[in-house]
């Protein structure tokens, strides 16, 4: 059996989002100290556990907690590589087809050679998305004739981030970059990633608010 602290700790853990919202004051400590009591008190040693007692508990384990998480979140921004910037692009969504793989490596085979073009691309269940230069839009669009677009979207920009290695062990590191990406009212695309980079499709009017945010992270 555990202690009041350690069993509130456990339920908090188990609440993907409750943290968060415990840590910024947005959430009645007394109201969740009464809903989570019964688990609480079939989780410790106590005879009785007090709804006093989870308050106070909750109240020392968002400090501790946010702390904890931040401290280890703002160690591997500090560490943040190269942040490079692209800008013209366009993003097309097809809905996948027996024939789509095929037109793909057309266009692979067009670009293959051009270091100056912009290309990447994601794949769904049922749909799959190309980002490429803008220059190359009539190239694309001739290629993938047959294949139904579902959404285009143009004038957009790309900041790819690299990131140090340790990141793929720390919680958390994404949406704290992104909390702070929509905090300023950036509207994102497209997010692709790999275990250490990650880069965002965004409307090139947001390019220059994204930069200095991301770029600020080093700066914690």
């Amino acid at each position: 059996m555990k202690t009041i602290a350690s069993a509130v700790e456990h339920y908090i853990k188990s609440k993907p989002f409750l943290q968060t919202a415990l840590s910024e004051g947005i959430i009645n400590l007394t109201s969740l100290a009464r809903i989570i009591r019964k688990d609480i008190q079939a989780e410790t040693t106590q005879r009785e556990v007090r709804n006093g007692a989870i308050v106070m508990a909750l109240k020392r384990l968002s400090v501790d907690m946010e702390f904890r998480s931040t401290h280890r979140i703002v160690k591997v921004l500090k560490n943040i590589g190269d942040i490079i910037v692209r800008s013209n692009l366009t993003d097309y969504t097809f809905l996948t087809s027996e024939t789509f793989m095929n037109a793909q490596a057309q266009l692979l085979n067009k670009i293959k050679n051009n270091r100056d073009i912009f290309y990447a691309t994601t794949r769904g269940v049922n749909e799959a998305n190309i980002i490429v230069s803008n220059s190359m839009e009539s190239i694309v669009e001739n290629i993938f004739k047959k294949e139904r677009i579902l959404q285009k979207f143009t004038d957009l920009g790309a900041i790819s981030v690299k990131l140090p290695e340790e990141n793929v062990s720390v919680s958390g590191i994404y949406y704290f970059i992104f909390q702070r990406l929509a905090w300023e009212g950036v509207n994102m695309n497209e997010v692709i990633s790999t275990a250490n980079e990650f880069t965002i499709v965004i409307p090139e009017i947001h390019i220059d608010i994204a930069f200095k945010v991301i770029k600020d992270l080093k700066l914690l």
